[in-house]
């Protein structure tokens, strides 16, 4: 009687650790991602910010991915977050990178091949940008006016927007006609 008494407690031992315990994690890269997006003033750059990070450049999906199949896991075997805890370390699919935030912009380090990719913001300009490692810069977003920004087309053309519902929506369609097209 106390054999088969044994397999049943190890079940239920089991089933509740997994109700006091969660592996899903605190998404703390995605999160901080969307906290800064939250602290754009204008809801129509806000939406813009969003949709540039989705779909033109994949920003949301590789801070997710590095969240779901890196950070999460060390949060859930070590207890910390390394994003949470301010250490910015990603290991990525390709090697490990070393994220800092100075402020202006953020430093991106692989210690791979120690190459680094800055993004600035230029207060003069009103202008996001990115450096690569090959010594190339371009402008991501730029702030026109109170109304209008220019973002990058995906024929490499830089696009006024209206930072308006109407704007986004054209924007959007612009963007996914394009991409329909090149499938």
């Amino acid at each position: 009687m106390k054999r088969r008494f044994l397999p049943v407690a190890i079940v239920l031992s089991l089933c509740g650790s997994m109700l006091t315990t969660s592996c899903i994690g605190s998404f703390a890269l995605t999160n901080k991602l969307l906290a800064w997006n939250k602290q754009i003033d204008n809801k129509f750059v806000n939406e813009l910010v969003f949709f540039v990070f989705w779909c033109p450049l994949p920003v949301y999906e590789v801070a997710a991915l590095a969240d779901i199949l890196v950070l999460n896991s060390i949060e859930f075997w070590s207890g910390d977050n390394p994003v949470a805890a301010g250490k910015k370390v990603i290991d990525g699919k390709d090697g490990r990178y070393i994220v800092e935030c100075d402020g202006k912009g953020y430093t991106i380090t692989s210690e791979n091949d120690k190459s680094v990719v800055r993004l600035d913001f230029d207060t003069d300009d009103q202008t996001w940008s990115v450096a690569l490692p090959s010594g190339e810069s371009f402008d991501l977003v730029t702030f026109i006016d109170d109304s209008h920004v220019a973002v990058p087309g995906v024929d490499g053309e830089r696009k006024i927007v209206e930072l308006s519902a109407e704007g986004l929506m054209a924007y959007r369609e612009m963007v996914n006609e394009s991409l329909m097209a090149a499938k």
